[in-house]
């Protein structure tokens, strides 16, 4: 029989500026609306369900203001990933959450957590890649590089990992999930129309191709006020360890898209391509020699 799982993906709008709306309104109103698509899923009998990079406020990296730490919460004791947790138990399903995570006073992490179908806070996942670039994606003012490895977390229907957003653009990591046997990589993001649409499509089913796995890519829908970074184009997907898009989300409008991914296809794909086996990871040493020479460099 084949291993079939049920997945989900919300992408959602945050339709309440700051500029009207207190910090603490719009969490707790985007909050509301995920644990109705949450319910959704519940109802089209989805077991692995992904949220959106940071799904409880707007993409607040657009400015860089100390106003957003206040959003930060402890992983696993605080009260979004406590709030999951029961709602995992309640509909049986596991869950990814990203969460901004304070570790420290003044040390934040971009996080995902994985809950499983019980409950069961299973880890986290940080961020490991922190763009700073043009202006709207100034995340460094906000996080702290990952410093957690690519954790792949076994649930009750598959063994997962996750990737954050700009994440995507490192094929590093990416391979380093699926040695540590990922099934499904879920890559929760934020980003807008522009130069990155068209690698949206292309570096994620190039990563599901490389490691022979089910990739869930997740972007957020709509423009968020008062900033003028873009529009979050949405088009959230599912593809197959051959890089197919198999279910694809609409580009400007809530939306729960669900996909039924048989596992057994990993299998199949790694029999016909040996990516595998023929990797010749003794020869990969300058990949880790460069950096290290350019950080020696920089510290004489």
């Amino acid at each position: 029989m084949a291993r079939m799982v049920r997945c989900g993906l919300i992408q959602a709008r945050c339709e309440w500026s700051p500029e009207k709306f207190s910090l603490g309104e719009i969490k707790k109103k985007m909050i509301a609306k995920h644990e109705r698509l949450i319910a959704e899923a519940a109802r089209k009998k989805v077991q692995i369900l992904g949220l959106q990079e940071l799904f409880y406020g707007p993409y607040f990296c657009a400015e860089q203001q100390t106003r957003w730490y206040e959003l930060t919460e402890r992983v696993p004791a605080g009260p979004t990933v406590s709030l999951m947790q029961k709602l995992a138990k309640k509909y049986q399903i596991v869950l990814v959450v990203p969460v901004y995570e304070v570790e420290m006073t003044g040390v934040y992490f971009n996080t995902a957590a994985v809950i499983d179908a019980d409950g069961r806070y299973l880890g986290k996942y940080r961020k490991h890649h922190i763009p700073h670039c043009h202006p709207g994606f100034w995340e460094k003012f906000y996080f702290t590089p990952g410093n957690a490895g690519y954790p792949v977390f076994q649930t009750r229907h598959a063994r997962i990992g996750v990737y954050i957003c700009y994440d995507r653009h490192f094929p590093e990591g990416a391979r380093i999930l699926g040695l540590n046997g990922a099934e499904i990589v879920y890559n929760p993001s934020a980003t807008v129309a522009g130069l990155s649409e068209y690698l949206w499509e292309l570096e994620q089913p190039a990563h599901a191709v490389a490691n022979a796995y089910f990739v869930a890519a997740i972007n957020r829908v709509g423009t968020e006020h008062p900033w003028k970074i873009g529009e979050f184009y949405g088009k959230s997907y599912f593809c197959d360890p051959r890089g197919k898009i198999v279910a694809q989300a609409s580009r400007d409008k809530d939306e729960l898209l669900v996909a039924d991914l048989n596992l057994d296809e990993i299998q199949k794909v790694r029999d016909t391509w040996q990516f595998y086996r023929d990797r010749r990871p003794e020869s990969y040493g300058e990949i880790t020699r460069t950096r290290a020479a350019e950080t020696s460099e920089a510290a004489n």
